[in-house]
């Protein structure tokens, strides 16, 4: 780390006690812009590394509601508002139990330099709660999502804070959140939520978007080295949202997806998984990954093999975060992958990246290879302000046309200040120096 990143790497430990996968995140964006320090003593004299670690507002907030039983259950929730130099607070809302501030965070400040990549005016935030909608009713998860939104309305607004899904908060539960945000503020205010239904304001391609997003910048890294997806075996963690249509895409590119997972195991399908199969499972009957071996025979599900063992060429964590450590990583290795593509937010280790980049895989960070998502959610608010709806065709040259220029920034970037391959340092160095110039230019804010 850059001696002069030290101290403030330092303050930020000492500042956010117990917060160790922020931590994490600071820390894997400041060994990295060295560089940039160097080139731009502009920057620290601004003190704008410290202004981007501590974001503008964190709001926590309880969430009282009542499931059918009519008992009463008390969640916590947080929205955490980190920077919007570029444009308003963009990010989405997670629901899973795991939730605390720090995660929350973590996310945050990924979405700052994650949103930047993309070229487009948001900022970035994140939030969420602890609370858990599996096994609980559709009637109890819009009760939760009412109480949740009536704190968190005040705080939101198209020019200041627009939200949109993320884990445990999907079509379902926005349009819940929607509904309650219109009926409080008396406003159809579509462009204050994004990933909405169709009916209602939301934009093609946007359900698929990160995972599509994902097959796309993989496309583009091996294509600027003369290969392709074409004929890969290509292995893909998880089996929500972002992991299907990572599936959907990496086949339509010519590559065979032969390994997902879920919190129960993996399954190995070594002819390619049955997309049609895993979207019946998991999108319509709401089931668990095992039963996918009920359909197909020659398919295993292992409860105790990791999907790293599952030998591959291009490996796609979509999961969530810290899955891959350096022991999945020596597996990848070993069976000869060589792109490795972060689809979920930080899902890797840094031990895990140690080993991948000592064994010469390229690998692209999730605030690039995964920011499909967001980037789609911009292109909803530009058609929720024009009152405009575009084409699922013309949406998804948009999306590949704004994942291709991110990789190519990301690439450019690593070469112009000595780190040539480098996705890490690419991303971090052109994600932070947009924020930093848009900083200088509106003064200390």
């Amino acid at each position: 780390m850059h001696p002069t990143l030290e101290p403030i790497h330092q303050r930020v430990l000492d500042r956010n006690p117990g917060e160790t996968e922020f931590h994490q995140a600071v820390h894997e964006v400041l060994e990295s812009i060295g560089p940039a320090v160097d080139k731009h003593p502009e920057y620290a004299e601004a003190r704008i590394v410290e202004r981007i670690c501590e974001p503008e507002r964190q709001i926590i907030f309880r969430v009282p509601w009542e499931d059918d039983d009519g008992d009463i259950h008390i969640n916590r929730g947080f929205r955490v508002e980190f920077n919007s130099a570029l444009g308003p607070f963009k990010g989405g809302l997670r629901f899973h139990p795991t939730v605390l501030l720090g995660t929350v965070k973590f996310l945050g400040f990924e979405q700052i330099f994650k949103n930047a990549l993309t070229g487009l005016p948001i900022g970035g935030g994140k939030g969420g709660s602890d609370f858990d909608p599996r096994g609980r009713s559709d009637r109890e998860i819009m009760r939760f999502c009412q109480s949740f939104m009536t704190e968190l309305y005040r705080h939101l607004g198209e020019y200041t804070d627009v939200p949109a899904g993320d884990m445990g908060v999907g079509g379902r539960e926005l349009g819940y959140l929607f509904g309650q945000y219109k009926r409080i503020t008396n406003r159809y205010e579509s462009g204050v939520l994004t990933g909405k239904a169709l009916a209602f304001g939301g934009a093609q391609v946007r359900r698929e978007a990160t995972g599509y997003g994902s097959a796309f910048f993989a496309r583009r890294a091996l294509e600027v080295r003369g290969d392709s997806l074409e004929g890969k075996d290509v292995v893909v963690s998880g089996s929500g949202n972002v992991a299907l249509y990572t599936v959907e895409k990496v086949h339509q590119l010519g590559g065979r997806v032969v390994a997902v997972s879920d919190s129960d195991g993996v399954v190995h399908d070594p002819q390619g998984v049955d997309l049609e199969l895993l979207k019946d499972i998991k999108e319509v009957r709401r089931e668990r990954l095992r039963v996918y071996t009920d359909k197909i025979g020659r398919a295993e599900f292992s409860t105790d093999r990791s999907i790293w063992d599952v030998p591959c060429q291009v490996a796609l964590p979509s999961a969530t975060q810290n899955e891959l450590d350096a022991d999945g990583a020596r597996a990848l290795l070993r069976s000869g992958c060589r792109f490795v593509g972060e689809g979920a937010n930080m899902p890797t280790t840094p031990d895990g990246v140690e080993v991948l980049r000592e064994g010469g895989v390229i690998f692209a960070p999730g605030k690039a290879a995964n920011a499909g998502g967001v980037a789609a959610s911009a292109l909803e608010m530009q058609q929720n302000a024009s009152r405009d709806s575009w084409s699922f065709e013309y949406s998804e040259n948009r999306l590949s046309e704004i994942m291709t220029d991110i990789h190519d920034r990301c690439h450019a970037t690593a070469e112009e200040y000595g780190r040539p391959g480098d996705y890490v340092a690419g991303a971090n160095i052109a994600g932070y120096a947009r924020v930093a110039d848009a900083m200088l230019a509106l003064g200390l804010v």
